[in-house]
């Protein structure tokens, strides 16, 4: 396995104790500080900045030292880190964060997509469950509720964008909580937990009719996306690549997915490098247009969103097209209150095949091509990875 990010250093020992997955922890260097008599409120503008910075390179070091290690491991290894990288981005200004990054070359796609395969969000006791906020015996912990809300929301804004972001509200007790991350992370590792751990969460998809203005929007991050799909082994089995990022950065993935095993859905993604992604265009299939997205990602009380928009060359059907998802166990009318109010929302799509992204892409006419996909929906998915693969449940092929 890869790098995972995952918040609350506490929680590791949770994970531990109920999987037997081998596990190397990244310390919290912010506690650390703050053990060691550091408080940022102490500290000028000039030295709250140089501090920051230096922290960063030294969260980036030991981070390193222990992927490596787990690179050289030769069992199963998952790597925890408490809180990651671009948390830092959420305690100075944008303009100062633009600096750090242009000072030390380093981007958001490397920082914040490709560095971690997966961010959970745990949110603060001061955002839904106030009653247990407390400062009492916390090192670096001096912010009143208010104060502690608002920074909880601006660090995992932070994180908007990343490919595999989740947020763990406080809408449980705090042992559900924990259950609950840890069955996100089961999720995407694809470890199966039995009847310990109830999957509830499922994503769904609805179609907007319309792009609002930007300033309606809360913070977000916008994404261009390609996806190619690749001639496959057999007409049963997809395959395609994956080009994601901004600003001139990208991260790649190929994804196999087979539909059909004994009632299931099997989908293995496996990260490339640029050279890697290149070499793979080579098997394009001629049958599939290839498919160009805006993906707007967003979070909505503590809910995360992604909003891909459609953009051309495509085949006609996608023009104007915009997909909302997100991940919940919510239906019905509690489902429609989570939903953006700002978007125009036309109706729920979820495993509707006129919507999935491979019957999208194909350039025959649905009504005369063989190729279109019926089947995916309403199946479970098993995810399998290899050395160097990172995995997710699949639904209808979209990512």
């Amino acid at each position: 396995m890869k790098k995972r990010c995952i918040s609350w250093s506490s929680q590791a020992d949770h994970a531990a104790a109920k999987q037997p997955v081998r596990l190397g922890c990244a310390p919290s260097l912010k506690i650390s500080a703050g053990s060691g008599g550091i408080k940022f409120s102490d500290l000028t503008a000039d030295e709250a900045y140089k501090f920051q910075e230096n922290l960063i390179r030294t969260m980036i070091q030991i981070e390193n030292t222990f992927f490596e290690l787990g690179r050289s491991c030769t069992r199963n290894c998952l790597i925890i880190c408490d809180r990651g990288v671009m948390d830092a981005s959420a305690f100075v200004s944008k303009e100062k964060w633009e600096r750090m990054l242009k000072t030390n070359t380093w981007n958001p796609v490397e920082l914040r997509d490709n560095r971690y395969n997966h961010i959970l969000h745990m949110v603060s006791a001061a955002n839904g469950a106030e009653a247990f906020y407390s400062t009492e015996d916390h090192a670096c912990r001096s912010e009143g509720v208010d104060l502690a809300r608002e920074l909880d929301y601006k660090s995992a804004a932070a994180w908007i964008g990343h490919p595999y972001f989740d947020v763990i509200d406080n809408s449980t007790d705090f042992e559900n909580k924990v259950n609950r991350m840890i069955e996100c992370v089961c999720q995407k590792l694809g470890i199966d937990t039995g009847d310990r751990l109830l999957t509830t969460s499922k994503k769904v998809k609805f179609l907007v009719s319309e792009l609002p203005v930007d300033s309606l929007f809360p913070a977000f991050q916008d994404f261009e996306v390609v996806h190619h799909y690749l001639q496959s082994a057999g007409p049963r089995v997809q395959a395609r690549l994956r080009k994601r990022g901004q600003n001139g950065h990208f991260s790649y993935i190929h994804t196999i997915r087979r539909p059909h095993l004994h009632g299931q859905s099997i989908e293995v993604k496996t990260q490339l490098t640029h050279r890697d992604y290149l070499n793979m265009l080579t098997q394009r299939d001629d049958a599939h247009f290839t498919i160009y997205k805006k993906r707007r990602c967003f979070l909505v009380n503590n809910q995360y969103f992604q909003m891909d928009i459609y953009k051309e060359p495509g085949h006609p059907r996608c023009k104007g097209l915009i997909l909302l998802e997100t991940y919940t166990s919510l239906s019905g009318d509690k489902l429609k209150c989570i939903l953006p109010k700002f978007l125009n929302i036309v109706k729920e799509v979820t495993g509707h095949p006129d919507y999935s992204m491979f019957n999208l892409s194909l350039k025959e006419d649905w009504s005369n091509t063989k190729k279109f996909c019926y089947s995916l929906h309403g199946k479970k998915t098993v995810c399998c990875h290899s050395a160097n693969s990172d995995t997710v449940p699949g639904d209808d092929g979209d990512e």
